[in-house]
């Protein structure tokens, strides 16, 4: 945790440079993606620098209590339990600001949903999460949009993509990351039988512009007509567009907007959050070692959630927890079961490391 903590103080202190920069001042996108990000870690950094400096004055107390001057050394006598105090409350309050990772405070992400093994109940079940987070986010009063989806004839989705935005948004919904399985008689079948089909789910932090530097000829570009279900033709011009970055290999569509320029602005925002959350898979992979947690892992092969109709009953696998509320939770009452993944996390956090690591 020391060493995220120094990596986001470095951070701040380049992008504190960058806010006097004239090149930065003159580039109003560039200026104002550097004062939100800035924004987002002044808190943090100003805690952490101050939880420095206490350690310094803790040191220098402690050798003066040490030393052969009487008088100081009952002064520092006096002090030190203050400002042990105050490093402790110092620390608790770091460790809240970093619960959920190297990416906890970012106010953007982006949510993909996409129908697994099932058929149509296995679409209809991801029109069903997108719905649950839907109104989940509604409730919080972040901010939703569809980047991009490909529905099915009967209303369902084989994939979803989402912009959230809003106080906490990734900190909340990193923990969705993974497979989710559900329980129920489809509405598809006939003969009363309870089906499994499953769904999977990917949050990924949507990164600042200044963090991911794309060039046009790090990615193809691709232009075609959209289409609805069944290959209906929504349009006859070529408004969706289909981006390809060479590095990484990575594909993104959109066909949402009746604007090309418009869904190319979209496709790259998701391109931009996937190249990042690549680099972000493989900075946690090093940091395994030191931290080991079964939630906000974002394994998506990871089966991490069970909603079984019949019972009304939802398990998180990761944490044991179970729930006989579906109806509401699906209705966007998530927040009993994010408090209990933030409260396993919260312990976890607080077990692994202390104030004097």
């Amino acid at each position: 945790m020391r060493k995220l903590l120094e990596e986001k103080l470095a951070r701040f202190i380049e992008l504190e440079n960058q806010l006097v920069d004239p090149e930065v001042l003159a580039n109003s996108p560039r200026l104002a993606s550097v004062a939100r990000e800035h924004g987002s870690l002044a808190k943090m950094t100003t805690k952490y620098r101050r939880f420095k400096e206490l350690n310094v004055e803790i040191s220098e107390t402690r050798e003066m209590i040490a030393g052969d001057d009487l008088e100081m050394r009952e002064l520092a006598e006096m002090e030190l339990p203050e400002l042990i105090e105050q490093r402790e409350q110092l620390w608790n309050e770091l460790l809240e600001l970093t619960l959920g990772g190297v990416d906890a405070n970012r106010t953007r992400c982006v949510m993909e949903i996409r129908a697994g093994t099932g058929g149509d109940e296995a679409a209809l079940f991801a029109r069903d999460l997108y719905e649950m987070y839907k109104h989940h986010a509604e409730k919080k009063r972040w901010k939703i949009e569809i980047l991009d989806h490909s529905p099915t004839e009967l209303g369902g989705f084989k994939e979803i993509s989402l912009g959230v935005s809003g106080e906490g948004v990734y900190r909340e919904l990193q923990y969705e990351s993974g497979g989710h399985r559900v329980q129920r008689v489809p509405q598809t079948e006939t003969q009363g039988r309870v089906h499994t089909s499953a769904a999977t789910v990917a949050v990924m932090a949507e990164p600042e512009d200044v963090e991911v530097n794309l060039k046009p000829d790090d990615y193809r570009i691709d232009k075609f007509n959209a289409s609805g279900p069944g290959g209906q033709h929504v349009n006859k011009t070529e408004s969706a567009i289909r981006l390809t970055h060479f590095e990484t290999g990575t594909v993104v569509q959109c066909q949402d907007e009746k604007s090309q320029h418009k869904n190319l602005a979209k496709a790259l925002r998701v391109l931009k959050t996937r190249v990042y959350e690549a680099k972000r898979q493989e900075e946690a992979q090093k940091r395994a070692d030191e931290r080991k947690t079964l939630v906000g892992s974002g394994d998506r092969s990871q089966r991490i959630r069970t909603y079984n109709f019949p019972e009304n009953r939802l398990t998180d696998h990761r944490i044991g927890l179970t729930l006989y509320k579906l109806d509401h939770i699906l209705a966007g009452d998530m927040q009993v079961v994010t408090d209990a993944l933030t409260d396993y996390d919260r312990q976890q956090l607080r077990d692994s490391f202390g104030a004097d690591d």
